[in-house]
């Protein structure tokens, strides 16, 4: 995977202490619970979002999370992904997560919502209802050290291949939604590039 340089002083932009909005299965908010707290154990469901930015070369941005992440930390995933906050709407977090991770301003396209449950280890776990977007911008990429130790752009190709070949490599969640939408949105993605 080639790879880019993440470097120089940042912004933080995550705080363990940051209320997620916690809700059932049919996505009812049921309250709110500090990040790190909801992440511990077998984690507690809450609302989340993961966002696939492409280039209008078709390529997907990839990137690998920070060391210092609470959960899957050093892994490769999709190009962002984090959590609303009290009285965001998921498309408002996931547009200014976009800004605080890899410093682009675009549009995001709904594509699904999930559930899903995914544990590592005796640390914590991902219990979220999380609605996946896809974007597209040829902006420069300048990712947060604070969030991002590096990133790649791929061809959707490559990334079949890696997830194929190498999934100890990637976060469960890119593991379940990239061939969701490979499989039944990918005509969503074509017409997002054709612009």
């Amino acid at each position: 995977m080639s790879t880019n340089t993440v470097a120089g002083a940042a912004e933080v932009v995550s705080f363990d202490d940051e209320p997620l909005i916690l809700v059932d299965s049919d996505d009812n908010v049921l309250g709110h619970m500090p990040k790190a707290e909801a992440h511990l154990g077998e984690g507690v469901l809450h609302r989340a979002f993961s966002i696939f930015l492409f280039n209008s070369e078709g390529k997907v941005l990839m990137q690998q999370r920070a060391d210092g992440k609470q959960l899957w930390g050093g892994f490769w995933s999709n190009s962002v992904c984090s959590h609303p906050r009290r009285g965001e709407t998921v498309a408002e977090a996931a547009k200014r997560r976009l800004r605080e991770e890899i410093d682009v301003d675009a549009d995001v396209t709904y594509l699904y919502k999930f559930e899903y449950h995914a544990q590592f280890g005796d640390i914590g776990a991902e219990h979220e209802m999380c609605s996946v977007f896809v974007a597209c911008s040829d902006a420069p990429v300048a990712g947060n050290p604070n969030e991002i130790a590096d990133f790649s752009f791929l061809s959707p190709d490559a990334l079949d291949a890696g997830l194929a070949e190498r999934p100890g490599r990637y976060t469960p969640w890119i593991k379940m939604e990239w061939p969701r939408i490979r499989e039944r949105h990918w005509p969503v993605v074509a017409e997002l590039l054709r612009g």
